[in-house]
């Protein structure tokens, strides 16, 4: 501990780059409110190109440089699988946060579709088993919202993790996992220059602009959407989808099946370059300001399953932000708020008549379009960073260990539960288990072909090495 507070490591696996997705942006304002009080070092196991006036920003990618960090800090908030990637994380006494507002293994469920069945199970269930050794060994943990925290008590629940220690020190729990959601900036945002209407070849100066503010991933709907937009474009030649970013800027993310669906599904329809425009990079962060603004509806859509009702979707806060009115799939948290504060309208999934119904009236009601961006700037300050960083904030002011982490008995039997529970599968253990399923499945030729099949998939997906520095 410092003369002037806490030496604190805030540690994601995104990318830290002009073109940040959610969590490096998470990471990057957290980072900045705990500067104010403490040493913060920010840490990315991926890319990094950033600095800051604030804190030190770098990589750190090998073992070496994790353990190093480890020893100096006092307190470690860490993010996705850098946790599970870093065996000195795994041993540390320190005291560790871990965020939770990205359910990655209910993601996995639907991302890993066009894998073979054995991949497919092989990465749910190791994500699984990350998700299972976090929730073991953290002393605090955030996530999203109320709905996600229900989730995450019932995942510590069945870990051992709500005890007669946890329970006794703090009957609500909230002292082991707080809410933090997904914040906004607390100054407004500014325009610097234009971004879409009369300089976005396609886009004129008195189009209707549908902004899609963010990547395609698997488990939302964009094909609804540019279906909605062609029943739209009949009556209203003017309208206009704009996707914001198809390039995710973390390197290892590859473009997803929904991603080339969407693509031709509006090639198909005649829509693209007229009424359906893809941005084919990744917006800079300090720079979408200037395409919100140049929005008239901010959109959402997604499919209906177990990711859409623990989901928290970082771009509505970029809508809530610019005060751009909604149009959103019903089933996820910001859906409920929508229909709550009458931020705009909620459909139900894959209804194309409803979401074009929903879209026209929010184009063409202009008094109606006037009070949604009246609530949504009314309820704007509510997720200003000062104010979701809070309660993580307090804890830094006084971290601690769990207090059950800290009790010799039940810290001896959650670290039984965290040697034994759901064990990733790897290398020969991962192999020999394939081995035995295939085995039961279909004998010696099914175990045969599969043998050859798995081969020629693990070339398929080899990479080079990566360049020596």
């Amino acid at each position: 501990m410092t003369a002037d507070g806490l030496r604190v490591v805030v540690a994601t696996a995104d990318t830290l780059k002009p073109q940040m997705a959610g969590p490096a942006i998470r990471a990057w304002q957290i980072a900045s409110a705990l500067a104010a009080e403490h040493e913060v070092v920010l840490v990315t196991t991926s890319e990094c190109t950033l600095t800051s006036a604030d804190f030190p920003v770098r990589a750190a990618s090998s073992e070496h440089a994790v353990r190093d960090l480890e020893g100096w800090c006092d307190v470690m908030f860490l993010q996705g699988n850098v946790f599970d990637e870093h065996p000195s994380l795994q041993r540390s006494a320190k005291v560790i946060i871990v965020d939770l507002y990205d359910p990655f293994h209910l993601e996995q469920l639907e991302q890993t579709r066009e894998h073979d069945p054995e991949t497919r199970r092989i990465i749910v269930h190791n994500s699984t088993a990350a998700a299972n050794r976090q929730c073991l060994r953290g002393d605090y943990f955030v996530c999203a919202s109320e709905r996600q925290r229900d989730f995450w008590l019932g995942h510590l629940a069945a870990l051992g993790r709500l005890n007669t220690v946890t329970y006794d020190a703090d009957v609500t729990v909230r002292a082991l996992i707080g809410v933090v959601p997904f914040g906004i900036p607390d100054e407004a945002p500014t325009r610097t220059r234009p971004a879409l209407k009369g300089v976005y070849p396609g886009i004129g100066v008195d189009d209707s602009v549908i902004l899609w503010g963010g990547g395609i991933y698997n488990w939302f709907d964009p094909l609804t959407l540019i279906r909605a937009v062609a029943v739209l474009a009949r009556s209203r030649p003017q309208v206009r989808l704009f996707f914001l970013g198809m390039q995710h800027p973390h390197p290892q993310v590859p473009e997803m099946r929904m991603s080339y669906a969407a693509r031709k599904l509006a090639d198909e329809l005649g829509l693209t370059g007229k009424h359906v425009f893809f941005n084919e990079t990744w917006v800079e962060y300090n720079d979408r300001a200037n395409y919100l603004l140049d929005a008239d509806i901010g959109v959402s859509c997604h499919l209906d399953h177990l990711e859409t009702a623990f989901s928290f979707r970082t771009r509505m806060l970029d809508y809530l932000w610019a005060g751009l009115p909604m149009v959103a799939t019903k089933g996820d948290v910001f859906a409920d708020l929508i229909d709550e504060h009458t931020l705009g309208i909620t459909v139900d999934a894959g209804d194309v008549g409803g979401l074009a119904d929903a879209l026209a009236r929010v184009l063409d009601d202009e008094g109606f379009a006037s009070s949604c961006r009246a609530n949504v700037t009314a309820l704007a300050p509510a997720y200003r960073w000062s104010k979701v960083l809070r309660p993580l904030v307090e804890f830094c002011r006084s971290p601690h260990r769990a207090p059950d982490l800290a009790d010799r008995w039940v810290a001896k039997r959650l670290a039984v539960s965290a040697a034994s529970v759901y064990r990733p599968l790897s290398g020969l253990r991962r192999d020999v288990g394939l081995v035995v399923e295939h085995y039961r499945a279909g004998g010696a030729a099914k175990l045969t072909s599969k043998a050859a099949s798995r081969l020629l998939f693990t070339l398929r997906l080899r990479k080079p090495p990566p360049p020596q520095p």
